[in-house]
């Protein structure tokens, strides 16, 4: 009989919910023994959970950085869209992790909303419960229960989502979206909390200012533990609710497939023909691009407005120079984006499927076969008549895809079967 691996009880411990149970076991457990046997006060009770919040967060953006799956970015947005169709990674040196280049483009939305709602919860729950302050026996218990919960909270991220492969099945947007639901347990637990000691201690028409926490009596805090508890039980088993969802016709609402990671098929059968824009068509493509991207306007708004102020003052040099910021911003940024759309891609037409290929990242974007189009026009809007150029437009069961501003589009054409529609004509 061979024996067991010396990772064999390691994996063991780790099977199943047992970390995060663990982790929500010390979590509860730590705010219980200060109340019973520490005699915490309600802020300090309240302050703990403040940190857990930040804690969680933390732990929440560090597994949403090393998330195995693509995150999910709306094609249509300015710069990020064309990015993220580039299923590009970074490989971490030593493991099987890498960092997409679409959780990057994330990650710089979440941490700010999650530092502002970590934030929010301190000022409707701590700025309330620690009013007037901690004494230093409790400060200090609860340094210590904080360290405790990183550290588990640390453990459980490093066993159950990275060591034993978790992260595979996550984005950034899935690992992240578990500490909301803990910020409105916090929140809402400490808003209650407060209420009820004010009932408590001061009446029910009490200002929450005229609150004193430090007298809650100890079923109070016990009642509010009980409450957190149950609250992190539900998280604990949401997942699980997720599978009911998945494995099941009852529509929870709660079931969601990030992208997946396969690699996208680059190659054709020969003979293989390469359509690519012309520069006419990639100079009038960017110049163009603020029409569907107003937004790239109101950049421009703020140098434009400061150069009118500088051109009454007579400063002319000035006002010239912030006016060229104001339309070559906007410019730049469109230019940028129809690049990464349209001019940095080669269309690779074989016998076989037509390929998009991102020459910056040297992978392929996407693919289609001849069966899979359900159906292929041909337009020409104001723009293609005067530059003399083509718009082919592929439809798909899923969606479309959009190409502009080409002078020959048949090696394009004829990868399908059918002829396409020109409704222009």
């Amino acid at each position: 009989m061979p024996s067991p691996g010396p990772f064999a009880w390691f994996r063991a411990l780790a099977r199943g919910r047992r970390p995060r149970a663990l982790s929500v076991a010390v979590a509860n457990l730590l705010p219980l023994v200060g109340v019973v046997a520490l005699g915490w006060s309600a802020g300090a009770l309240v302050l703990l959970y403040w940190f857990e919040l930040g804690i969680a967060s933390f732990w929440a953006i560090v597994r949403a950085l090393f998330a195995g799956r693509p995150s999910e970015v709306e094609r249509d947005g300015l710069i990020a869209g064309p990015l993220a169709e580039r299923r590009t990674a970074i490989p971490v040196p030593g493991t099987d992790l890498r960092i997409w280049l679409s959780t990057l483009l994330v990650l710089p939305i979440f941490v700010p909303v999650l530092a502002g709602v970590w934030f929010m919860a301190g000022v409707v729950t701590v700025g309330v419960a620690v009013d007037g302050g901690l004494a230093p026996d409790a400060l200090d218990s609860v340094a210590v229960a904080m360290l405790v919960i990183f550290a588990t909270e640390g453990a459980t991220t490093l066993v159950d989502y990275i060591y034993l492969g978790e992260y595979c099945e996550h984005s950034a947007q899935t690992a992240v979206r578990g500490v909301f639901f803990r910020a409105l347990t916090i929140a809402v637990g400490g808003i209650v909390a407060a209420m009820l000691i004010g009932a408590a201690t001061v009446g029910p028409d009490a200002e929450l200012s005229a609150i004193d926490p430090g007298v809650a009596g100890l079923p109070l805090l016990l009642g509010i533990v009980c409450v957190k508890a149950a609250f992190d039980l539900v998280g604990l088993y949401r997942d699980g609710l997720t599978e009911v969802d998945e494995s099941s016709a009852l529509d929870l609402g709660l079931s969601y497939d990030p992208p997946s990671t396969g690699p996208i098929d680059g190659s054709v059968a020969d003979p293989v023909r390469t359509v690519q824009q012309p520069r006419r068509a990639r100079l009038a493509g960017a110049l163009t691009t603020p029409l569907g991207h107003p937004g790239l306007w109101y950049l421009g708004a703020l140098p434009a407005l400061v150069a009118a102020i500088f051109a009454i003052g007579g400063d002319w040099a000035t006002a010239a120079a912030l006016l060229a910021v104001a339309v070559g911003a906007p410019l730049s940024l469109a230019a940028l984006d129809h690049e990464l759309r349209y001019g940095l891609v080669d269309y690779r037409a074989g016998d076989d499927a037509l390929v998009a290929y991102d020459r910056l990242f040297d992978v392929p974007l996407w693919r289609v076969e001849p069966w899979d189009e359900t159906d292929l026009r041909v337009k020409r809007g104001r723009l293609d008549r005067r530059l003399d150029t083509e718009t082919v437009v592929i439809e798909l069961r899923d969606g479309e895809h959009r190409i502009p501003g080409l002078a020959d589009p048949e090696p394009i054409l004829d990868v399908f079967d059918r002829r396409p529609d020109r409704p222009d004509e």
